[in-house]
């Protein structure tokens, strides 16, 4: 590994050589707000310089509660160009959700948007300032090895308290895998993300991963609906789309042809997308849609792309240089059959570990293997089908939630005796996080939802309030989560 690196000075440098050309456009229906390579390179040093006269040092942590404006990303470079370790967070999370990850992290510095939840602090930076610090000189970028802690993303834990997950700076390194195993990303490309900036997805391979390659990155405005996205990926000459599958599915509601002339292909993560979506959206722009696995603790690794598409049903193949496995109970399965989705410990773009957490961090390892908890089955072709969480973790839109965490919280609502969730069916390809709670009557949905949003990050709520008369336990008295599941779906219509 190099021991004279910086990430943010590797995403930047491709744009050196074409310091006019567009790195970043802000799309709307009024016009387009832009940002070239040397603007965007003048931002982020800049603000590395004013970090650093805060008087903060290199490995010192500063926590990002902003929101979902181009403020997101030139802060994010701006820490790591000066050595900080910068914190990126949901937008959603509540003002109770930040004071746990504060009491926790303990950041020396909160860069905050005042639209963004956020306790009260002495130490916080607010977005004028923040802003203000872009046309500073620009700062030297702190260099170092590149098995230095880079970054921390919080995800949900099975425990029910969210995981602080370190990365290196050599996780961008890893990243280059994607551009051939997933994307087929060129420098000449456009690729038009429809996350908010600050979502991790976004900010890889909507962000970083097209400005390290010298390309244009092009973000819809927030608060464009996903009917509008046709429209702006046509106008825009996008040639690559990214976005999750329930974007996709609101983009096929509205017609069954969409006319997209520069687009090759699109791309999709947070979760599998339905093969219906996957048809519906070959037969309105005749071009193919290619997903990826991944997580928290190691970004995407597992893909189809242009050049090896995945097999029928199938989410792809390991990408090119990544050492996969389906391991069973005495290491790596047999072609066909089941077994959890693992990845070699020397990937480059696997997680340091879970920050103060070396025990949750050393149980993840079976081995040389880091288990992901997924289950899956590979083929002798290497084509891997996922089948689903091996425990009873759910995903929102993308993002892994724990019921624990939700169960705590709601466990706590007027007149709530019990609680469990889980994830379920209503549609194909659609789930949704389901509360089932006892209680002596049957409670107004309207405060369970109401005390939902003032206590939980909007993709935690449920969106299914069921009252049930108990819920159902294992002889130990645990409760079953898949139990509430399956009733729920053999009672569907």
């Amino acid at each position: 590994m190099p021991l004279a690196f910086n990430l943010a000075a590797y995403v930047l440098q491709a744009g050196a050589a074409t310091p006019d050309k567009m790195a970043l456009q802000l799309l709307s229906a009024d016009g387009t707000e832009d940002w070239t390579y040397q603007q965007l390179t003048q931002a982020v040093r800049g603000t590395a310089t004013g970090l650093l006269e805060l008087g903060l040092l290199p490995g010192d942590t500063v926590l990002m509660r902003l929101g979902n404006t181009p403020d997101f990303p030139l802060a994010y470079l701006g820490a790591l160009a000066a050595g900080l370790v910068p914190v990126p967070t949901a937008a959603a999370l509540t003002e109770g959700e930040v004071a746990k990850i504060i009491a926790t992290l303990a950041p020396k510095r909160i860069l905050r948007d005042p639209s963004v939840p956020c306790p009260d602090a002495d130490h916080i930076t607010d977005l004028r300032a923040l802003r203000a610090m872009r046309n500073l000189p620009p700062a030297p970028y702190h260099r170092g090895d590149a098995e230095r802690l880079g970054y921390i993303i919080y995800t949900s834990g099975t425990s029910g308290q969210p995981s602080a997950v370190m990365h290196a700076h050599r996780a961008i390194l890893a990243r280059r895998m994607m551009f051939d195993g997933w994307y087929g990303l060129r420098p000449t490309d456009r690729l038009l993300h429809a996350g908010a900036f600050n979502w991790t997805y976004t900010l890889g391979t909507g962000l970083m991963d097209p400005w390290t390659l010298g390309a244009t990155a092009l973000i819809p405005a927030p608060g464009t609906p996903p009917e509008a996205l046709p429209a702006l990926i046509a106008q825009h000459r996008a040639t690559i789309f990214a976005a999750a599958p329930g974007v996709y599915r609101q983009m096929l509601k509205q017609k069954a042809t969409l006319h997209l002339p520069d687009l090759r292909h699109g791309l999709s993560a947070g979760e599998k997308m339905a093969p219906s979506v996957i048809n519906a959206w070959r037969a309105a722009t005749g071009t193919a849609v290619y997903e990826a696995f991944g997580m928290s603790e190691c970004s995407t690794f597992i893909s189809g792309c242009p050049a090896t598409p995945a097999a029928e049903g199938a989410i792809g193949a390991p990408q090119p240089g990544r050492k996969v496995a389906i391991l069973g109970p005495d290491g790596p399965a047999p072609q066909g059959t089941p077994g959890t989705i693992a990845i070699h410990k020397d990937d480059p773009g696997l997680m340091l570990g879970y920050l103060d957490a070396p025990d949750l961090t050393a149980a993840k390892y079976h081995g040389c293997w880091f288990l992901t908890g997924d289950q899956a089955v590979m083929d002798e072709a290497g084509q891997i089908t996922y089948l689903g969480r091996n425990d009873d973790m759910m995903n929102a839109g993308g993002f892994r939630v724990s019921p624990l965490e939700v169960e705590a919280q709601l466990a706590q609502a007027p007149g709530i005796t019990g609680v469990g969730v889980t994830e379920v069916c209503v549609k194909e390809g659609v789930k949704v996080i389901a509360a089932f709670y006892t209680a002596a009557a049957p409670l107004d949905e309207a405060a369970l939802n109401a005390y939902a949003q003032a206590n939980l990050a909007r993709y935690k709520q449920p969106r299914l309030f069921i009252h049930v008369a108990s819920l159902p336990t294992g002889g130990n008295g645990k409760l079953l989560r898949r139990s509430l599941r399956d009733d729920f779906e053999a009672n569907q219509p």
